[in-house]
């Protein structure tokens, strides 16, 4: 959702900085190793700050375009977040996304084990009774695409900046989600 849905805007390591996590780490992951105790305090200061950014998310280019295409198709469509789902859903309202996506068709960390495990990916698929050969994982970072590598679904790599440092993880990358229309690269 963030960076492929909506414009990316997380500044991870400013965030890192203002918990107290090392630079350069994943954040839940960091989060992860540290002590319940101390895990509370900055997990509910992660959810605040990540809160701010839902609330001020824009709209991808392409985003809605490909939505309306996929829907045409009667394709399924869910939201894989390592935010949380009450996040996602401030997010989407606030891009105007809200009625695309029910609650049960998003799952944040809270739902199932963070990106880069297939397991909200999976969740997807089951829900869905699809098979991993005919789901589309698409996202704008490394975890995104190893997640659906690891579920056995094609990935398409999302880079506004078109440098595509994780390539090689994807089936196909785009600049634009609108590139993705007529381009035979979603599948029905």
């Amino acid at each position: 959702m963030d960076g492929t849905l909506t414009v990316a805007a997380h500044d991870f390591a400013a965030m890192a900085r203002s918990l107290g996590l090392p630079a350069g780490r994943p954040i839940l992951e960091s989060l992860d190793e540290l002590s319940p105790l101390e895990q509370v305090p900055l997990r509910t200061q992660l959810a605040d700050i990540e809160r701010e950014v839902a609330r001020n998310s824009r709209l991808a280019p392409g985003a809605l375009e490909l939505l309306e295409e996929l829907a045409q198709r009667g394709a399924k469509l869910g939201i894989l977040t390592r935010n949380t789902r009450a996040n996602a859903a401030i997010t989407l309202d606030a891009v105007g996304l809200a009625s695309w996506f029910p609650e049960a068709c998003v799952v944040g960390r809270d739902e199932a084990k963070p990106k880069p495990s297939p397991a909200g990916v999976l969740y997807h698929l089951h829900r869905w009774e699809a098979r991993p050969d005919d789901a589309v994982m698409v996202g704008d970072y490394l975890f995104d695409l190893e997640a659906g590598r690891a579920a056995g679904a094609a990935t398409v790599y999302v880079d506004p900046e078109a440098r595509y440092p994780f390539r090689e993880h994807a089936d196909e990358a785009v600049a634009r989600l609108d590139a993705l229309l007529g381009a035979g690269s979603v599948p029905p």
